[in-house]
């Protein structure tokens, strides 16, 4: 594995949130109207934002360089990561995880802490596991263990194992051919619901079909929800479609609506890993206007759990104090609620 693949997932992960955020929660016929294409940051006077898929997605990766890839120490420091990233008073947590930190909180192991729920935040924090998992095994136990924590519907789990997978796979394959995908999967998803759409995304992808159309065709017409068994489907059409065009495949499952953001971080890792740090749009990593998880904090933790990854067991985790983060928030809030005010605006 290399250090830019790992690069490119984080990396591209929080470009594709940022990207997505501005238009969460619209209807694929208000995308365009309200904010125009997202072809560029949107959020704030031009620059971008992330939002809890990255802080998520670089969580996981201090507690792989913090628990050296062990899922039982891994399971007790992302557990305890997740417990202070509530303090600092993070927008728009899904009511899952929120239920399950709190459980946290009052003693609840992170084996018993989930709900039932199948929700899509499990996936949007397991590309990188995909990428970085020494084997097969441990990517499947570090998968459960990071799902079992918020989500225990086995649906979550095995939406989070398809997104793994997928960033696994385009870090090997840099044309990766669809139905060698849908083979990859298929010893290791256990859902036949899943193993169904998946083989539809295939089917549609070889015949030629946007992603758009493939939302469309499974009664999706109005925006892709956070429900695990939309995010992810969406989500691989849109790679598979365009594997090596950042870009393209971060903007089509945008034009879907509905779960933007959180769909979005999930094809900006899973493509970020296929194409490298040094494949990223510029122009949009130019316009990302995040502190104190900046650029160069997101490559430098890329580049400690790489170290970490063959054997560097020195690199240190990129930690962050949590007062900055938790004023950082308060800014994040400010801005968030003023696009609330803005939607209620036309044009609907």
């Amino acid at each position: 594995m290399t250090e830019s693949a790992i690069q490119g997932c984080l990396l591209g992960t929080a470009l594709g949130d940022a990207i997505g955020l501005p238009y969460e929660g619209l209807s694929r016929q208000r995308v365009p109207k309200l904010l125009g294409p997202p072809q560029k940051h949107r959020l704030l006077f031009g620059k971008g934002m992330v939002s809890d898929d990255t802080e998520h997605t670089c969580m996981v990766a201090q507690s792989l360089i913090k628990s050296s890839f062990d899922p039982q120490h891994f399971a007790e420091d992302f557990s305890k990561r997740l417990r202070y990233w509530l303090l600092t008073l993070p927008a728009g947590v899904g009511l899952a995880t929120l239920k399950s930190i709190l459980r946290l909180w009052v003693g609840y192991s992170p084996q018993r802490s989930g709900v039932y729920s199948a929700g899509n935040g499990p996936a949007m924090r397991s590309g990188i596991l995909g990428v970085v998992a020494p084997s097969q095994d441990v990517l499947n136990t570090l998968v459960h263990v990071s799902t079992r924590m918020t989500h225990s519907d086995p649906k979550a789990e095995a939406g989070a194992s398809a997104i793994a997978l997928a960033a696994r796979f385009a870090a090997g394959n840099a044309q990766p051919v669809p139905r060698e995908y849908l083979d990859f999967v298929q010893d290791q998803i256990g859902e036949p619901e899943l193993l169904q759409l998946l083989s539809q995304v295939v089917d549609s992808v070889e015949a030629g079909r946007s992603t758009d159309e493939f939302a469309r065709t499974q009664g999706w017409n109005d925006k892709v929800t956070g429900y695990v068994y939309q995010t992810v489907p969406v989500a691989i059409h849109s790679w598979l479609e365009s594997p090596t065009d950042f870009r393209q495949a971060v903007m089509r499952v945008i034009r879907c609506g509905g779960d933007t953001d959180t769909t979005a971080a999930i094809v900006g890792g899973i493509v970020g890993a296929g194409v490298g740090r040094s494949e990223l749009p510029e122009d949009w990593i130019a316009g990302l206007a995040e502190w104190p998880r900046s650029v160069a904090w997101l490559d430098g933790l890329g580049s400690s759990l790489y170290q970490h990854s063959i054997g560097n067991l020195q690199s240190k985790v990129r930690e962050l104090p949590i007062g900055l983060v938790f004023g950082r928030n308060l800014l994040f809030l400010s801005v968030v609620m003023s696009h609330g005010f803005r939607r209620l605006l036309p044009p609907y």
